[in-house]
């Protein structure tokens, strides 16, 4: 007989994927099986290990893909197998998620369970409105309530009498179906018509929505405007600061759907960068970084590296590239003593600061012609390595070639559509997009090859950001609207032009 298992009960927040506690990420990092909600990020699911069973039993009104009944069975069965399990589920386990009937289960079966609490959506979604659910001035209690029943009962089991005016906020859970009877109760027991009603759309998460209004007329604007679930109501004067207090929905980027296509790896800095500033990020790569075809001749310019005198890295992936090569080849940092380095431009100055030199020289211009500019009045007579991508330019080779350099530049790395980008890509295109972003001439290229007619005329209905003019240039001549290019061909200046841009009203 298998000794049994354990089961942690783990909530996972209210939407925002950094909202899960720490405690949860590291039990997540171990898992064996999770069990997952609708309302749990799936993106939590890639802290787990990819041989982990995942099992989805979401729950939705009317959808409901499991039965309780069978998600309890589930616990106990993959428990009962010796196995760790995760029952993920959105916002926290024992508030309106009935995590304690699970618990229950799992106790009187004698297997090993822990609770692992979760930020609950009351308390997430009035932070993220800007409404402090109690208020010294305003209200000292606080209710939390279930608006989940049959219409038809009127909510029936509440004591509206006592709930009405005992508690000064209210916040009603899973009510939009219910939200006329609960206006009208509270007004018939005594609530002030004009109290202060707010409901909150896909809390903490870049979709969020915010709708106010008062018990006489919030109704009416959620009909106007067809604001469905998932939501939270709040019910009381507090909700009245969020007009001071608001920061999360009135960012620059707000509202806007930007989509990235940068490769999988190099996408953080760019995504986080727009979500701080309030954009929803879709992610659909149109590239990848694969190897070269070979790595003999980078491997036998490292060899020589003695008789070099500059060392040019246009790009963060040459850096990488480079040193990798570099370790493999038995050599480190100290192989570079005696030569000069260039880099493009700030980001590739930082990856080359990771492996403990500093950059001796960086263009003005951070592009390749830029580099050109920088040296070629120094570079008569020296010998230079030139680390490339398979489909980089050859203005550096022959610029520097021409003002009497020796230039070495084998092939580093290379690159490809990833295998999942066309269906990812048209996926992306059937919601709106107010940006389209491109940080490469081949991302653009890919994008165009990889969607049919119809996709690709959606796509060019969309703005774009470019990172450059060369980009600029291949993206235009491919049909695009390029409304946004930065003075300085980075990230950082990038994303600054984009809230520029939209700053603007546009």
């Amino acid at each position: 007989m298998n000794k049994p298992g354990k089961v942690y009960l783990i909530g996972a927040g209210p939407g925002d994927p950094g909202l899960i506690t720490v405690k949860g990420q590291d039990i997540l990092r171990r898992a064996e099986v999770i069990i997952y909600d609708y309302l749990a990020n799936p993106v939590l699911l890639d802290l787990a290990p990819k041989e982990a069973e995942r099992i989805y039993v979401g729950k939705r009104a009317g959808c409901h893909h499991y039965p309780q009944e069978e998600i309890t069975r589930l616990l106990l069965g993959k428990a009962g197998e010796g196995k760790r399990v995760i029952r993920l589920k959105g916002g926290d386990p024992f508030i309106f998620g009935r995590g304690g009937e699970e618990a229950q289960a799992l106790a009187a079966a004698r297997i090993p369970f822990e609770v692992v609490p979760g930020i609950t959506a009351a308390i997430a979604a009035a932070a993220y409105a800007g409404i402090p659910l109690t208020h010294r001035d305003y209200t000292t209690t606080l209710g939390l309530i279930t608006g989940h029943e049959d219409p038809a009962r009127k909510l029936a089991s509440l004591d509206w009498e006592k709930l009405a005016t005992a508690v000064g906020t209210l916040v009603f859970y899973m009510g939009m179906a219910n939200l006329e009877n609960i206006c009208e109760q509270l007004i018939i027991h005594g609530r002030s018509p004009q109290t202060p009603v707010v409901i909150v759309r896909w809390a903490t998460l870049p979709r969020q929505e915010t709708l106010s209004g008062d018990l006489t007329t919030i109704v009416g604007k959620v009909r106007a405007l067809n604001f469905k679930p998932p939501a939270v109501i709040f019910v009381g004067e507090v909700n009245s600061l969020r007009a001071e207090l608001r920061w999360f929905d009135n960012r620059p980027l707000s509202g806007r759907r930007v989509l990235v296509t940068r490769a999988a790896e190099q996408a953080a800095a760019l995504t986080t960068a727009l979500q701080e500033l309030g954009a929803e990020t879709v992610a659909a790569p149109t590239i990848e970084i694969i190897p070269p075809e070979s790595y003999a001749e980078l491997d036998q310019a490292i060899n020589g590296l003695g008789s070099i005198d500059y060392l040019v890295l246009t790009s963060v992936n040459a850096v990488s590239t480079f040193f990798d090569r570099l370790t493999i080849q038995g050599y480190d940092a100290r192989a570079l003593a005696g030569l000069q380095t260039v880099v493009v431009g700030p980001k590739s100055a930082e990856a080359l600061k990771v492996h403990g030199i500093n950059a001796d020289l960086m263009p003005e211009d951070y592009r390749a012609e830029g580099i050109v500019a920088l040296l070629k009045d120094q570079v008569f007579g020296k010998r230079l390595l030139y680390p490339k991508a398979a489909l980089a330019r050859n203005l550096i080779p022959a610029e520097l070639s021409a003002a009497g350099a020796e230039v070495l530049a084998p092939v580093a790395y290379a690159s490809a559509p990833p295998a999942d980008a066309a269906e990812n890509l048209r996926q992306a295109l059937t919601e709106r997009l107010d940006l389209l972003t491109f940080t490469a001439s081949s991302t653009v290229q890919n994008f165009v090859d990889l969607l049919d007619a119809e996709h690709l005329d959606l796509a060019r209905k969309v703005p774009v950001a470019s990172i450059g003019p060369l980009t600029s240039e291949t993206a235009s001549k491919l049909g695009f609207d390029v409304v946004i290019e930065p003075t300085y061909s980075t990230i950082d200046d990038m994303v600054e032009a984009i809230e520029n841009y939209f700053k603007q009203g546009i």
